[in-house]
């Protein structure tokens, strides 16, 4: 058995092409059409959910978190695009966010804004992995998966339900 480093995994390796690939249709989304957007993600989003969750477990290497490249402008430039074209679609009802546990009302949320977290998570992976050096690759691969057990994981499932929906309703 070899002892190549957890970046070089092909779980690993699987993870990150699934994040590059999420990252990349989302940064063009506002130049497909819709129902190809709502599509594309219908069939990307469950595979980078399966990715994530076969990662194996790392522990961090250096001191510190990975560097944040994902800026503000990034972020909006995501959110308008996905927000511009669903436009009325955009909006959805969810009852798994933490602020359900301290009401009775149904929250509302957003598949672009969702969509646009997601993307802030991945793209700084992505970023930090195109840096080549192993260590700032393994503690971005560990902090992208530690964010997706804490917040990113259930937005990903709560916009796919939202999209199947709209899916659903417009072929019917």
């Amino acid at each position: 058995m070899t002892n190549e480093h957890y970046v070089y995994r092909q779980t690993t390796l699987d993870f990150v092409t699934a994040a590059a690939q999420t990252c990349l249709l989302l940064e063009h989304a506002s130049e497909i059409e819709k129902d190809e957007l709502i599509e594309q993600l219908l069939q990307l989003l469950p595979i980078l959910y399966v990715r994530t969750r076969a990662l194996e477990p790392t522990v961090p290497e250096l001191d510190g978190e990975p560097q944040q490249f994902v800026q503000e402008e990034d972020y909006n430039f995501v959110l308008l695009g996905i927000q511009n074209l669903l436009g009325s679609d955009d909006t959805y009802l969810t009852v798994l966010t933490e602020n359900q546990r301290y009401t009775d009302e149904p929250c509302m949320a957003t598949i672009s804004e969702d969509l646009a977290d997601i993307y802030q998570e991945l793209k700084d992976l992505a970023a930090n992995f195109q840096t080549g050096q192993e260590a700032v690759m393994n503690d971005a691969v560990y902090l992208c998966r530690q964010q997706f057990t804490n917040h990113w994981g259930q937005k990903l499932l709560n916009t796919l339900a939202a999209l199947h929906a709209l899916q659903i309703s417009k072929e019917d």
